[in-house]
């Protein structure tokens, strides 16, 4: 903890010495990141209804294994009770943001989790978005700890978890899902059909 709350001043005071642009790009991308992983699920998905149905089931698990990995998120941070480094490290210059109420609990980072968990996801459902998706996570772990409201270690570990989260849900999802695209694909329940897509026999 020590290394880390050394490692988190020195990373906070960086922020400060950065022009004002970089520091309001990077008050703006923690929160965009979220944003632009959920315009990649809406393309993913309808880019997967003239897909096969093994790819359309990554495409319905990404969102759901980052949804799992934020519930898990929310429960650690129940039990661990982390107070934020904005509250708890002495000597560590303010963040760029408002510091979160007491009770919002630092560990893991939610932001981090849910950036590995997407670009995991995503990545596995249309491989060349990884080059997209994991230097978008990347960047949104490391925002959290440069305005100041996260720890180094919440944001590494949350991102270790999001990446495990996403693989395991991945694994044990991807059949089932992909036999439910394949009944979709065959009802005649319109609204069905029409979520799940033509498909293709390729």
């Amino acid at each position: 903890m020590d290394s880390s709350s050394e490692l988190y001043r020195n990373i906070v005071e960086f922020a400060h010495s950065t022009p004002s642009w970089v520091q309001h790009l990077m008050e703006l991308w923690t929160e965009a990141g979220l944003l632009l992983f959920a315009l990649l699920f809406v393309v993913v998905w309808w880019r997967g209804r003239r897909a096969p149905s093994q790819t359309m089931a990554l495409a319905l698990i990404a969102p759901l294994a980052t949804a799992v990995a934020y519930v898990i998120s929310e429960l650690l941070k129940s039990v661990i009770h982390e107070e934020r480094p904005c509250r708890a490290v002495s000597g560590a210059m303010s963040p760029l943001i408002d510091c979160p109420p007491h009770g919002d609990w630092s560990f893991p980072s939610n932001h981090s989790i849910i950036a590995a968990a997407a670009a995991v996801g995503l990545s596995i459902a249309v491989m060349r978005l990884v080059w997209l998706t994991v230097p978008v996570a990347l960047l949104m772990a490391f925002s959290r700890v440069f305005v100041g409201v996260h720890y180094p270690h919440d944001v590494i570990v949350g991102l270790i978890l999001g990446a495990l989260i996403a693989l395991l849900v991945i694994e044990v999802l991807t059949r089932p899902v992909r036999r439910l695209v394949e009944a979709m694909r065959r009802s005649d329940i319109g609204v069905a059909a029409w979520f799940a897509g033509p498909g293709t026999e390729s």
